[in-house]
């Protein structure tokens, strides 16, 4: 994976910068709407930033995971279903990589660029409910997943299943999405995510084949084969940090234009009071310092995934202890700046057609995910012990 060149980092920064720009034309009435966002998908795939992490020599960018964490942020301030709805398409387009054999992580890479896949998921890791049945050499899997990452106008999907409901041996697998069988339901209704297509698949006698069953024989017992959970958790700092950025950008722009001075006051317009002032240096402030957090923890990914095989439990551990405080703090300030910016806006600002409670509610949504409190705990456990937070799903 190479490193980021001033004018690569500006190319690619420039087309999200663009992309984010259009996005945000809509966001709120695609925000009330929900649904999937195909338009703004296939921009992404017309882009060229879906294939930035491929390395060269399979037909990528070969960019390193902070350039596209920057874009994930980027995205997220104008739209943070996007955002993450990109981010996960990088975190599912390694994971051949990641648990994979070489000559997997080869074919996979290959062929997402070649075809110019967009990646999406169809995997609960805590209530996983897809068994799988050998059938020759793959696999024939049914059942239902409660929730996906992108999952529809995706072009293949990463799942996982079991062998029986005993959860006896677990299995990964990659297949198109088209594959007969497959109902991507239209029933996600969260409060915040709202485009994310993050609701039920059914699998109803789903092929896999035999090459499309990832092969965990190399990667069994490596530091790298748990970095995926690192990875999700990075892209979400980065859509929170993105969301509060974008957020404070509408509520500036709206108090500046709209906003009124508190009638008990005598300043003539609201950006010369002091308390809004003070409240918009607060917010500024944190989002800084969440900034900087997310920025190096990237870097921290950086280092970590140039080790690829060779990365060892020490490295893997100082990497999540970095992404989960990452994680945590961006959570922390962007839960406080999109709840509080109202405070600043004013009373008119609340309201549905403003719908800048989408900012809210798209990162209480899914932080709720992944508590911050078990992230702090961990955390809290290295410090007092120097003992590194035990590799799982999350962490």
């Amino acid at each position: 994976m190479g490193t980021i060149t001033a004018n690569e980092s500006t190319k690619y920064l420039k087309i999200a910068s663009i992309l984010a720009q259009e996005f945000a034309k809509d966001a709120a009435e695609r925000d009330k709407a929900g649904g999937t966002a195909k338009k703004q998908r296939d921009a992404l795939r017309e882009s060229g930033l879906l294939n930035l992490l491929i390395p060269k020599e399979y037909g990528g960018e070969g960019q390193p995971w902070s350039l596209v964490l920057r874009i994930v942020r980027e995205l997220a301030k104008a739209d943070a279903a996007l955002g993450h709805l990109y981010g996960y398409h990088a975190f599912q387009t390694v994971l051949p990589h990641i648990a994979g054999t070489t000559k997997q992580k080869e074919y996979f890479y290959t062929q997402s660029a070649k075809n110019n896949w967009f990646w999406g998921n169809s995997s609960n890791p805590i209530e996983p409910s897809l068994i799988g049945k050998s059938h020759g050499d793959g696999f024939i899997v049914n059942g239902h997943n409660t929730f996906s990452t992108g999952a529809k106008d995706s072009d293949c999907l990463a799942i996982t299943w079991y062998d029986n409901p005993e959860k006896t041996t677990f299995y990964l697998g990659i297949i198109p999405t088209s594959r007969d069988g497959i109902t991507i339901n239209d029933d996600w209704d969260g409060m915040g995510q709202r485009q994310t297509d993050s609701g039920s698949v059914t699998f109803e006698n789903v092929v896999v084949e035999a090459d499309e069953v990832i092969d965990f024989t190399e990667s069994k017992g490596t530091p790298l084969a748990t970095f995926d959970a690192i990875l999700s958790q990075i892209v979400l700092a980065n859509v929170f940090v993105g969301s509060a950025e974008g957020a404070l950008e509408e509520a500036r722009r709206y108090t500046i234009e709209k906003s009124r001075p508190w009638y008990l006051t005598d300043y003539e317009k609201a950006i010369d009071d002091p308390f809004v002032q003070r409240s918009y240096g607060d917010f500024w402030i944190d989002i800084q310092a969440a900034v900087q957090l997310v920025e190096k923890a990237g870097r921290k990914v950086d280092e970590a995934w140039g080790q690829d095989r060779s990365l060892t439990e020490e490295e893997r551990g100082e990497t999540a202890l970095l992404t989960g405080a990452a994680n945590a703090f961006g959570t922390k300030v962007a839960l406080n700046v999109t709840s509080n910016i109202f405070q600043v806006m004013g009373a008119r600002s609340a309201t549905r057609k403003n719908n800048f409670d989408r900012f809210w509610r798209n990162v209480r949504t899914h932080s709720l995910h992944n508590p911050i409190e078990y992230k702090r705990k961990n955390i809290g456990h290295w410090v007092l012990t120097g003992e590194y937070p035990n590799p799982t799903v999350y962490s």
